[in-house]
């Protein structure tokens, strides 16, 4: 745990850096230095690619997680792992790319109309999937070294200081939007050149793969697990992006931007779990591949528990303020109100299932994981369909929501039923009825003639209220106890 708690908070850290970023990007930048039209253009090209990318590695990212304890070895440079992984991509870009070049013309017909724009920058996608591609590739071999910090940094801070300078050229006129465009793709390739320099640093890996643990590890039996898992983690990423994509098709790409700012404001409430579950992934592997059993369940129970907690907290502090903070962006974004509303409610809920993912993806119960997922990812896609034609963008927020609660109970009760592990119980009880009550409270305060002083007067109401809550009840003891003894090794 002492390795989770130490990177876990890093890569908070960082991921708070990058969320105050992507703030400052998404609601002080984009809405005034780009139109509505372009924030849509550049949210589809990133989703498309993003989803694109997850086909691309063919599984490795997967396989990397599972397998890679077993190919430890510092002395032997990992046994060439790195050069094995970096294989899948390639293979994987060259089989999309073909499917991209063969079915230009029917992709095109589907966003001609509404989001003709995106269409004339169709030919991005090719290096900015195969880009995102190694980046995950990348980051998932740095993840099972239990290195996650540099990664993360370059993911959430590196990557949003470089699209704000792109986007403020771009105002100021410099260069043109072809040229923003592209600044913003090479972005992201400076991350991968940047995550490929810091990984030679530390390891210096090898490219050569050992013959002798393909022995061992029969390819076969990592291709079916990697692929298997390959299309879990499409549908993953599909539950994020597919809102945006189906948005294209039957809203403008106005509507897509608008869209884009209202549900970036929610992932703030994630936050603490995408951090936690880049080091509790590869540490559950390690403890399930070890049979350490007890320790499965802690990871499983605290990540829990703390995760609902923080996102809570995070859920009223951005609801009782949204109406406070949209009056700082032109008017027209206020139609993603109740998007937040919305998608923040179904984060939070989701949240609770905690790193279930890790406990399911990466046991031996793998395959009816990935099943679910696969499942789920196609009502995602379903809900899209339906709901988008009748309530727009609160379409796309509920059929985001709904699937991701869904998922998130079907993991809960999946291992409750194989294990008997269920970490809700009566302080998850207690911790939302607090949460219901701070939030009725907050709530309550009417706002001023400032917008500003209201969001730090409730901000500030949330917080108080909230931790005492948490230390009356008791709900997270040996936080306060990690306080005191903090605030007393500082004194001494």
């Amino acid at each position: 745990m002492g390795v989770i708690q130490r990177q876990g908070i890093k890569n908070a850290i960082t991921s708070y850096i990058g969320i105050a970023l992507g703030f400052l990007n998404l609601l002080v930048i984009q809405p005034y230095f780009l139109s509505a039209e372009e924030i849509g253009l550049t949210r589809l090209l990133f989703s498309v690619a993003s989803l694109l990318a997850m086909f691309m590695p063919l599984g490795i990212q997967s396989i990397t997680v599972k397998y890679f304890p077993y190919f430890y070895n510092p002395q032997n440079r990992h046994n060439g792992f790195l050069g094995f992984a970096l294989l899948f991509p390639i293979v994987g870009f060259l089989f999309v790319s073909t499917l991209l070049l063969v079915a230009k013309d029917f992709i095109v017909s589907q966003y001609a109309k509404e989001s003709a724009l995106f269409t004339q920058f169709y030919y991005f996608l090719f290096p900015f999937s195969f880009i995102i591609a190694l980046v995950t590739v990348l980051t998932a071999y740095a993840s099972a070294l239990l290195k996650t910090t540099v990664p993360s940094f370059l993911n959430d801070v590196f990557t949003r200081i470089g699209s704000i300078a792109i986007f403020a050229l771009y105002f100021l006129k410099w260069i043109t939007l072809w040229q923003m465009v592209a600044g913003f793709v090479a972005v992201y390739g400076m991350q991968l050149v940047l995550l490929l320099c810091y990984l030679y640093w530390e390891e210096k890996p090898s490219y050569r793969f050992s013959k002798k643990m393909l022995e061992q590890h029969p390819i076969g039996a990592m291709l079916g697990y990697g692929l298997l898992l390959s299309f879990a983690s499409i549908s993953a990423l599909g539950i994020k992006y597919i809102d945006s994509i189906v948005l294209g098709k039957y809203l403008s790409l106005s509507m897509v931007g608008i869209y884009a700012i209202a549900s970036f404001i929610p992932n703030i409430i994630e936050t603490p779990l995408n951090a936690l579950d880049r080091i509790t992934g590869p540490k559950i592997a390690q403890s399930i591949a070890a049979g350490n059993t007890l320790e499965t369940k802690t990871i499983y129970y605290q990540s829990s528990k703390y995760c609902l907690l923080i996102g809570a907290y995070l859920f009223i502090g951005i609801n009782t303020n949204i109406e406070n903070v949209f009056h700082f962006l032109p008017m027209q974004y206020a139609q993603g109100i109740d998007v937040i509303h919305i998608i923040s409610l179904g984060t939070v809920l989701s949240m609770s299932a905690g790193g279930s993912g890790g406990m399911l993806f990466y046991s031996n119960n793998y395959k009816i994981g990935a099943f679910f997922l696969i499942a789920l990812a196609l009502c995602a896609f379903l809900f899209n369909i339906l709901f988008i034609p009748i309530w727009g963008l609160k379409g796309a927020a509920f059929a985001t929501a709904l699937a991701s609660v869904l998922y998130a109970g079907i993991r809960l009760l999946f291992i409750k039923a194989k294990y008997n592990l269920f970490p809700l119980n009566i302080d998850t009880l207690k911790l939302i009825g607090l949460s219901v009550l701070v939030y009725l409270f907050t709530w309550l305060i009417p706002n001023t003639d400032s917008p500003l002083f209201t969001i730090i007067v409730k901000g500030f109401t949330t917080t108080v209220c909230y931790a005492l809550g948490i230390y009356w009840l008791k709900l997270a003891p040996e936080l306060f106890e990690r306080l005191l003894v903090f605030r007393k090794n500082n004194g001494q």
